[in-house]
């Protein structure tokens, strides 16, 4: 899988998540909304931590700074 998230991208998938995860914990959000939320959350944490995201590869859309081999 080649890389196509940046770091602040990761961040705030991640951050999403523990938001959500928290959400849920403390009865903020309860019944079948809970679940859908939660699965959210572990594919963004997932795609956090592999800086993967399916969805990017499909639009063609990548936030990964691309570092550049000086030749010399």
């Amino acid at each position: 899988m080649k890389r196509n998230m940046g770091k602040i991208d990761k961040i705030v998938r991640f951050s999403i998540a523990v938001i959500i995860a928290l959400l849920v914990y403390y009865n903020v959000v309860e019944g079948a909304l809970s679940y859908i939320l939660l699965t959210v959350a572990a594919v963004f944490v997932l795609t956090s931590l592999t800086g993967f995201c399916p969805l990017y590869g499909i639009f063609g859309w990548n936030t990964c700074k691309v570092r550049k081999a000086h030749n010399k």
